[in-house]
């Protein structure tokens, strides 16, 4: 009789035992599912936050560019274009080059080859303006605008290979005034075409005339 009832004790333990350690098992496999998920999550929310504060920069200096068909370049810091339907002048904001068709006025050094340099940036590629916040009209009716050729400034080339002076800053029309005094002055530090000659570049233009 003791026999029997010892192997029923045993077998209530071994049961109870057994149940017992896959209440344990589920319960460690539930926690370790919640700590993964949240890991996932954690992980999740963290791209996501880089993800958004990657392209907060890039939508906020994101440049609203205009397509325009170029007409003909009209010298180093003016070109026609076809806008809205029309021919239009556009007169390249922030910068200045050496005169080459002014009424009253001498053909300047470095004129010729502002010009020459300028019309084969327009005619190289896809050409659109960017306009800035002030006024997009200049008092002689000519549109005023920062001029790209497939993307890239055709203001910032004149003024990194010395053909082009910074002039005409009237805010707010300045948007890039910094970038295009650092190239202004890369150029002039080279001493490139206008900075090559000692006086010829002031604050009011160019002096001298192409003999």
């Amino acid at each position: 009789m003791k026999k029997i009832l010892i192997s029923m004790i045993a077998i209530v333990l071994s049961i109870t035992l057994a149940a017992c350690g896959s209440n344990h098992a589920a319960k460690n496999h539930s926690d370790s599912n919640g700590t993964e998920q949240v890991s996932q999550d954690t992980q999740s929310n963290k791209y996501n936050q880089t993800e958004q504060k990657a392209g907060t920069p890039h939508s906020k200096n994101q440049k609203k560019l205009v397509n325009v068909i170029l007409d003909r370049a009209i010298d180093g810091d003016t070109i026609k274009v076809i806008y809205n339907g029309k021919k239009d002048t556009v007169r390249y904001l922030l910068v200045d080059t050496p005169e080459t068709k002014k009424p009253n006025s001498c053909v300047q050094p470095y004129g010729e080859d502002a010009s020459k340099r300028n019309k084969e940036l327009v005619n190289s590629g896809k050409l659109q303006l960017e306009f800035d916040k002030g006024d997009r009209r200049d008092k002689y009716g000519r549109l005023l605008a920062y001029v790209y050729v497939d993307g890239k400034s055709v203001q910032e080339t004149l003024l990194k290979e010395g053909l082009a002076r910074v002039a005409y800053v009237y805010e707010p029309n300045t948007k890039y005034i910094d970038q295009f005094r650092l190239d202004e002055q890369e150029a002039k530090s080279d001493k490139q075409s206008i900075w090559s000659k000692s006086g010829y570049v002031t604050n009011r233009g160019f002096n001298g005339c192409v003999k």
